[in-house]
């Protein structure tokens, strides 16, 4: 065994590197401590303290650990045999590593393994990585590694096959780690995600317009500033002070609305002042702007006191203080003298609203509190005009703009009531929603709508992002995850209402939504009555064991002719549209639902994403439900992909034309989806699957879309819990040309991105301007942010 100050011998990660005795004597008092924590009065740990210590999910490693552990067999570990058996793990060579996981995959300890071992070895690394596979996929990934390693068909893996086994995956010997070598292992600093520094030419390159745009808001206000307190500089300076933050205040308490105007902002995003202003932070804009106007109130607010109590006391006002401060009797201002009484009750309006539009009242089910407060700007315009002369001559263009848009919005959202016509319960608490499309509802991939269903809530209109295709005529897709009060209420709503499609009437409705997939394009679709369904169907969850590997088997081998249109049915549409079906034909399940819940809806809405067509090389980076405005823009990359391709009448030849949309510039796709566990991949398998068979009939210089697919509670190849899952996933897929996880081709990778190496390659490719665009957490957002700004990347991040 190598001794830990030995320099020759590798790190705690794995690699080769030089620890001085300081740093192993930091190492050993570490140990000592935490052992001390643990064990307790006996000095020996237990098997339970071990696994708890361990926090391992899966008590066969634990037992095996604590077995190779305890040294001696007395059934508890000591001091001594713990640090031992951690300076092996930590501070071992490649070979000490790979005798431990020999001894581990072992079981009963007679110098092989046979394939009953490996499979519950590999059971175990299921349930470590949180993967559910059924057991037939169990017993194929078994046998794919055990003849893979069993060389000479002994019907046993030797030490000495399972060392050549591993050398088959680079990297993996010399990587060779495992979580419980980190257990005691000193915390390391954590590196804080490095930003970029202002003024850079990186953090330029990414902000250029919101600095633009904050200079010009901060020179305004410097300007109205100056000139009002010029005016008024006969009379003091807390009048001049008072004075310059009031024209401040007009400005910003009118222009405050322009930043919400959803539709004109969606106007604006389809023309070049979209590669000028920065449309995409008008949310940031207006949150920044409610705090000046707060600010700013607050001092002129001051000023005005400070002037009032200056006067009582030098005795130029015959009134009293707080008869300055609070009626109407000195005569201040326009209206009746208004202008004290309704400062005031302006300062509290503005403090209430901007209490109660905290993050932490958003976004702790307090919805409604938001809500109502914020409806007072009404009272504050009024209030406003009210109160200062000359405010009512700021607010007539804004305000008429403002109350037109709010005019259309409302006469749109309620010209007609919509219909929710099918649920799908998905895992994770996804709600599906497919709404009956209006006619004239026109969107692009990516937009977002407002929904109202009064069912839920009455009153309450809550953003989402439109997750089908423009192309698909008959509804309209959303994906809602269940994060707070009214997502949550809205999934609830659906769990508890009998599935009105699998009652008596099931097969009679599952041949008339056989009949409206099948329907001609040309035949204008039939309104859709109580129960029945629409065009198509959505994506299937499953309660039991998940399979997804079955979807890549394609759409006509799902559900055979009663649930997917056939390839030729699908060829033989009509150019210009798309069904449902085409885009996403998949079985349905118990959790699917046809219903005919009365709704509202309020959009199209511009997003970010709306760049991305106008990009040459994209990146999409989605995290778990951030999927959602990609999973539009790939149904529409498909489709438009579709309508290029060109059939010879005689020969059957198939070939992609090279004719471009005129809004498309797109060269190179890469998608990057990340998901926390298994069930996640469910919600858009079957479209990612589709994507992939197109990719696989093009040739490989003219495939433009690279998927890459992350599950982060899975463990990675230098894990000893999961290298053995790993090896067996990367041979079945070589074998099956599918991953066991998700089905599709794209080996889904254990872990996180490794986003510098991700980079790197989308860098090297040189395609074209690299162009990132990432739905998800902010604190990831803030992570790709500043790679983005290293590689001089377009960063776009869609509100979350």
């Amino acid at each position: 065994m190598s001794s830990p100050g030995d320099p020759a011998q590798p790190g705690p990660q794995g690699g080769r590197s030089t620890l001085s005795a300081q740093e192993d004597a930091k190492w050993l008092r570490w140990v000592t401590h935490q052992f001390e924590a643990i064990a307790g009065e006996d000095r020996e740990i237990s098997l339970q303290e071990f696994k708890a210590a361990l926090n391992v999910k899966e008590s066969f490693f634990a037992e095996r650990f604590f077995a190779l552990f305890d040294s001696d067999k007395s059934g508890t570990i000591t001091l001594q045999e713990l640090q031992e058996a951690l300076t092996l793990l930590i501070h071992g060579s490649p070979m000490d590593k790979l005798k431990f996981l020999f001894q581990v995959y072992d079981v009963d300890g007679n110098g092989s393994i046979d394939v009953d071992e490996l499979r519950t070895v590999l059971q175990s690394c299921l349930r470590e990585s949180a993967l559910s596979l059924p057991a037939e996929k169990l017993d194929q990934l078994t046998l794919a590694l055990f003849q893979s390693a069993d060389q000479d068909g002994s019907g046993a893996i030797t030490f000495d096959e399972l060392r050549d086994e591993l050398q088959r995956f680079p990297g993996v010997l010399e990587n060779l780690t495992i979580s419980a070598a980190h257990w005691l292992t000193p915390p390391a600093a954590r590196p804080r995600p490095r930003r970029p520094r202002l003024l850079t030419p990186a953090y330029w390159h990414n902000h250029r317009s919101q600095l633009l745009c904050l200079a010009a808001y901060a020179g305004l206000h410097v300007l109205l500033f100056a000139l009002a307190a010029s005016a008024h500089r006969t009379l003091g300076a807390s009048v001049m002070v008072a004075k310059g933050c009031g024209q401040c205040l007009n400005f910003d308490c009118s222009f405050i609305a322009v930043l919400m105007f959803r539709r004109c902002l969606t106007w604006l995003r389809a023309t070049w002042l979209a590669q000028v202003l920065p449309l995409d932070r008008n949310i940031q804009f207006h949150q920044l702007m409610g705090y000046v106007v707060v600010g700013l109130s607050l001092v002129h607010t001051v000023a005005h006191v400070v002037n009032f109590a200056l006067q009582v006391h030098s005795g130029a006002s015959p009134f009293q203080f707080w008869e300055l401060l609070l009626t109407t009797r000195p005569g201040i201002g326009w209206v009746h003298g208004l202008a004290s009484p309704t400062g005031v009750a302006l300062l509290l309006l503005l403090l209430l609203m901007v209490a109660c539009a905290s993050p932490c009242v958003r976004r702790s089910g307090h919805f409604e509190v938001f809500y109502w407060t914020h409806l007072a700007y009404l009272p504050i315009w009024l209030l406003l005009i009210l109160h200062g002369p000359n405010f009512w001559k700021w607010l007539l263009v804004p305000g008429t703009l403002f109350f037109l848009e709010k005019a259309v919005g409302l006469a749109a959202s309620r010209m007609e009531a919509l219909c929710i016509v099918e649920v799908n319960l998905l895992p994770s608490k996804v709600t599906h929603l497919l709404i009956r499309r209006p006619p004239l509802f026109h969107y692009r991939p990516g937009d977002y709508l407002y929904l109202n269903v009064p069912t839920i809530a009455r009153y309450e209109w809550h953003p989402f992002t439109i997750s089908s295709a423009p192309e698909q005529k008959d509804t309209i897709w959303l994906h809602v995850r269940s994060e707070g009060q009214w997502t949550n209420r809205l999934h609830e709503f659906f769990q508890a209402s009998d599935p009105v499609g699998f009652g008596p009437k099931r097969l009679s409705r599952s041949l008339r939504l056989r009949q409206s997939q099948r329907r001609p394009q040309g035949v204008q679709p039939q309104p859709v009555h109580s129960g029945a369904p629409a065009q198509g169907t959505v994506a299937a969850s499953k309660d039991a064991i998940v399979d997804l590997a079955s979807y890549s088997e394609g759409p006509a081998q799902q559900g055979g002719e009663d649930w997917a249109c056939t390839r030729t049915e699908r060829e033989a549409a009509a150019p210009g549209t798309a069904s449902s079906a085409d885009l996403a034909p998949e079985m349905p399940s118990e959790s699917h639902q046809f219903c005919n819940i009365k709704c509202y809806i309020d959009g199209p809405y511009g997003s970010p994403t709306r760049r991305i067509f106008a990009a040459e090389h994209a990146v999409l980076i989605g995290a778990g439900i951030g999927i959602t405005p990609f999973a539009s823009i790939l149904q529409s990359i498909l489709y438009r992909h579709q309508q290029r391709k060109r059939v010879c009448p005689k020969c059957q030849h198939c070939w992609t034309s090279g004719i471009q949309d005129e809004d498309m510039k797109l060269q190179k796709v890469d998608f990057i989806w990340i998901n926390r566990d298994q069930r996640a991949f469910e919600w858009f398998v079957s479209l990612l699957t589709r994507l992939e068979m197109e990719q696989a009939k093009e040739a490989e210089q003219d495939r433009f879309l690279e998927l890459h697919m992350y599950m982060t509670s899975a463990l990675g190849k230098n894990d000893m819990k999961a290298i053995g899952l790993q090896m067996a996933l990367d041979l079945l897929a070589e074998k099956e040309k599918k991953d066991s996880i998700t089905g599709l081709q794209t080996r889904t990778q254990p872990g996180r991105p490794d986003w510098n190496k991700v980079f790197q390659k989308v860098a090297a490719e040189k395609k074209g301007k690299v162009q990132v665009f990432f739905c998800g957490s902010p604190a990831l957002a803030k992570v790709l942010r500043a790679h983005c700004a290293d590689f001089r990347f377009r960063f776009f991040q869609e509100n979350f």
